[in-house]
């Protein structure tokens, strides 16, 4: 029962650690990265469809994206799509082929682009630790139903807080790692 609880911790900790390498990987460096456009929704025959569905996105160089639409008449769409994201880009088209240029970043806007992804940091330990207190609380709920004793109780919240402190380093690595590419561009 114990090694359950610790093995749906420990991917319960894996989802929170990949949702945040999400979440900062959208935000931009300035560097060309496909992956940026990925929130992007275009109007296809009335509905909103993820841009991926209707378009090819390369970086064709280390400033430049280069995004193929599959269908001539979207063209269009596309681009409306991604001048009216928040994300400050312009871009011009070139038969099927739009161009996505990217700005370089200023001083003042590193700075608070790595604001931001501290406190997506922060609120991927935050869900670490939910993780930690769910698996806590079912420990204590079996020592309460008398299912195991208190010093495997004990031994159990020590290896929980073991697999914790685990994941909480990796979100510093990612953080360390993402504030270093904000910063080297």
């Amino acid at each position: 029962m114990i090694n359950e609880i610790k093995k749906d911790t420990q991917q319960r900790m894996e989802k929170s650690l990949e949702t945040l390498k999400a979440h900062i990987a959208k935000i931009r460096t300035g560097r060309a990265q496909p992956s940026l456009l990925d929130g992007i929704q275009v109007e296809y025959y009335g509905s909103p469809t993820p841009l991926r569905q209707v378009a090819n996105v390369v970086a064709e160089d280390a400033r430049t994206l280069a995004v193929t639409v599959f269908d001539r008449s979207l063209i269009g769409a596309v681009e409306k799509a991604i001048l009216t994201s928040d994300l400050g880009l312009n871009p011009s088209s070139a038969g099927t082929t739009i161009r996505v240029p990217l700005p370089p970043l200023t001083e003042e806007r590193r700075r608070d682009l790595i604001k931001i992804v501290k406190g997506e940091g922060e609120q991927g330990k935050i869900a670490i630790r939910n993780v930690r207190r769910d698996a806590n609380d079912q420990i204590k709920a079996l020592l309460k139903d008398k299912e195991i004793s208190e010093d495997e109780e004990r031994k159990a919240q020590d290896e929980i807080q073991k697999i914790t402190d685990t994941f909480v380093k990796k979100v510093d690595e990612v953080l360390a790692d993402k504030e270093k590419e904000l910063l080297d561009f």
